[in-house]
């Protein structure tokens, strides 16, 4: 592997890194810390500002501030700030919930769009060191799960305590950090290492774009992406990308607080210290590793079944991720159901994303791809995921309530009404979304399909015959 290559998977690795230390297991700290009913929101707020910070940063990369410079820069405040929660999660036992929303909301702010801005780094490395982004940016991008997983399972197993001090163990610990502040301390400390990394990495000049002066506010912005609302496809595209959307964040910030309700005194003392009761964060890893499998599938199923089909594929995922939590439990064989909605979630997560990226790569042209896939993670990770957490926040905090350190009640009700409401969306999806069931020879939108109110090619169609299979 080239310096280059070398440097840039260590980049990935650190950006990716920082979020596992906290996304999955911040919970668990949250209901020790008193904000227990506030879970959702802290989700949520990822969505909202993932609606426009990402677009406001790409905009300031693009004329002032070199990406990875921004990139450097937005992880020191990120970080600065998750250090100031590990800091107040330290000095109160139940911290002021404004001031702790309040600073988190400014931490994942800045962080938000470092995911954009990396790739960005990324590309522009790639292409000025002569190499193919296509082929050398996947093996890339794969580092950047295996840091997610390596500090979920550093902050599952590391644990501190003013008597015992440091030490790493699997088995049952109230001070593991997974379950404490000290989670934010682990993803503060990367992301002060990533600024200081970003000062290593290849300058990224600024692209000289005379163009840009010619583009109303609307355009620079990415807005004119909406005008792909006028293809009824496209449309219920994007419609349903929101409605699926809603599912993405739900067992990030439930999961966790749900495994580790089995070590509350309800339950008898092998379940308490059962693998999985102990270990949620470890467990829900298997999430991540079967995501970075699943994504090498993709080229495949697409050129076999295409779009729909494998859209059907993840949104069938999605019935089983939620349902087999469901049926399942921490105890040998039902745990068994545990690890199989954890591998499943592979196909729920990247049979979406990145299919669901590569149709809209497709069905566009040029002038509004950028702006095409920003409108998709709009819907999905934006106004999808802020209103599927906050839904779903809603439905737990009916069902289930704080008990000390542990969420307890009817669970297995929740999960099956996530399961009901996923299998609906696929229902909706496979009777109203029309497209081909294979994908060969289809036109991607026709010129009637994409003509406006005057019978003229709306822009940002694609209307020639596509022969790609995929």
């Amino acid at each position: 592997m080239s310096a280059i290559k070398i440097k840039l998977s260590v980049m990935n690795f650190l950006e990716f890194a920082v979020w596992g230390a906290y996304l999955t297991c911040m919970g668990n700290y949250l209901g020790k810390a008193g904000m227990g009913n506030e879970i959702a929101w802290f989700y949520a707020i990822q969505g909202i500002v993932s609606i426009f910070m990402p677009t406001l940063m790409g905009i300031v990369a693009d004329k002032f501030i070199q990406p990875q410079r921004l990139l450097g820069l937005c992880h020191l405040l990120a970080g600065a700030c998750m250090i100031a929660l590990c800091v107040i999660g330290y000095s109160y036992e139940t911290p002021s919930k404004a001031l702790f929303i309040a600073i988190y909301t400014l931490s994942v702010a800045f962080y938000m769009p470092t995911l954009a801005l990396s790739n960005t780094a990324a590309f522009i490395t790639l292409r000025r060191s002569g190499l193919d982004t296509v082929k050398d940016f996947p093996p890339i991008r794969v580092l950047g799960t295996v840091g997610f997983i390596a500090t979920m399972w550093f902050v599952n197993c590391a644990a501190y305590s003013p008597e015992g001090g440091f030490e790493f163990t699997i088995g049952a610990n109230d001070y593991k950090f997974q379950y404490t502040y000290m989670q934010f301390l682990v993803s503060g400390i990367l992301s002060v290492v990533m600024f200081l990394y970003c000062l290593t990495l290849p300058e990224c000049p600024l692209a000289k774009n005379t163009d840009d002066e010619k583009k109303s506010v609307a355009e620079m912005l990415g807005l004119n992406a909406f005008k792909l609302f006028k293809d009824r496809q496209m449309a219920l595209f994007f419609i349903f990308s929101m409605l699926l959307g809603m599912s993405l964040q739900i067992t990030n910030g439930f999961a966790g607080p749900f495994l580790t309700h089995f070590q509350s005194p309800g339950f008898d003392e092998m379940i308490r210290n059962s693998f999985a009761a102990t270990n949620s964060n470890m467990l829900i890893s298997i999430s991540q590793i079967s995501e970075a499998m699943c994504i090498l599938l993709i080229p495949f199923f697409l050129r076999r079944f295409g779009i729909k089909i494998v859209m059907m594929m993840a949104m069938t995922a999605w019935v089983l991720r939620f349902g087999l939590f469901g049926l399942g439990g921490p105890a040998m064989p039902a745990v068994l159901l545990f690890i199989l909605s954890c591998i499943v979630y592979g196909v729920a997560f990247d049979f979406f994303n990145v299919s669901g990226g590569l149709f809209v790569d497709q069905k566009c042209n040029d002038s509004v791809k950028a702006s095409a896939q920003g409108l998709f993670m709009l819907m999905t990770n934006g106004l999808g995921a802020t209103i599927g957490t906050l839904s779903a926040g809603a439905v737990v905090n009916h069902y289930c309530h704080w008990e000390g350190s542990y969420m307890v009640g009817d669970w297995t009700t929740v999960w099956y009404i996530f399961a009901g409401y996923a299998l609906v969306v696929a229902v909706a999806f496979w009777l109203v979304f029309k497209h081909p069931a294979h994908p060969a020879g289809h036109a991607r939108i026709t010129a009637a399909q994409a003509a406006d109110a005057d019978g003229e090619a709306a822009p940002g169609y694609v209307t020639e015959t596509d022969t790609n299979p995929t």
